[in-house]
């Protein structure tokens, strides 16, 4: 099996699991909180999807689908256009509201799909390209994946640990 694969597949649980955590979900569900200083199902979703593309497309050259294909206009954040999450406090969390979680899904699925794209074409060579030399050792293509799909896990188990909590709270 080549690494690729083993990214593809990563990256396809981490859709799976994004899907699973928003499913049904109304925009007070995937905005609710559990404490003040909590993040959303929406934010962490939204959030993670935003560091997927941001670092997915620096890394191959790409466009951000955020940015190049309306994701921006379509949730409707009024976050300054590159924002990604990165820092936000608990008031720039609680405005990260969206309408359905079709929306969630579909950001998330169009980012997938741009990812799936990139890791096909990947050489076991393209892995050791460096990405980013403000490190110490620099960062290379697949250490920079594998921190994406780390950070992509955490988190959308933190909105399926949310997801549970806010259930738990209905019954």
């Amino acid at each position: 099996m080549h690494a690729k694969d083993i990214l593809i597949d990563g990256f396809g649980r981490v859709r799976e699991e994004v899907h699973a955590a928003v499913e049904g979900l109304d925009p007070d569900d995937l905005g609710f909180r559990p404490a003040s200083g909590a993040n959303s199902v929406a934010w962490l979703v939204w959030h993670l999807t935003r560091i997927q593309d941001d670092h997915v497309a620096d890394a191959f050259g790409l466009d951000q689908v955020w940015l190049s294909r309306g994701w921006e206009e379509r949730l409707g954040l009024g976050l300054p256009r590159r924002d990604t999450g990165y820092g936000h406090d608990p008031a720039q969390v609680a405005e990260v509201r969206v309408d359905s979680a079709d929306l969630l899904t579909g950001y998330h699925d169009a980012v997938h799909e741009q990812t799936l794209g990139a890791l096909r074409a990947l050489t076991a060579k393209d892995l050791e390209r460096i990405v980013d030399e403000r490190w110490d050792p620099p960062v290379s293509l697949g250490v920079r994946l594998v921190s994406v799909l780390s950070d992509d896990l955490q988190h959308v188990g933190q909105a399926a640990y949310v997801r549970g909590l806010l259930q738990s709270a209905d019954a």
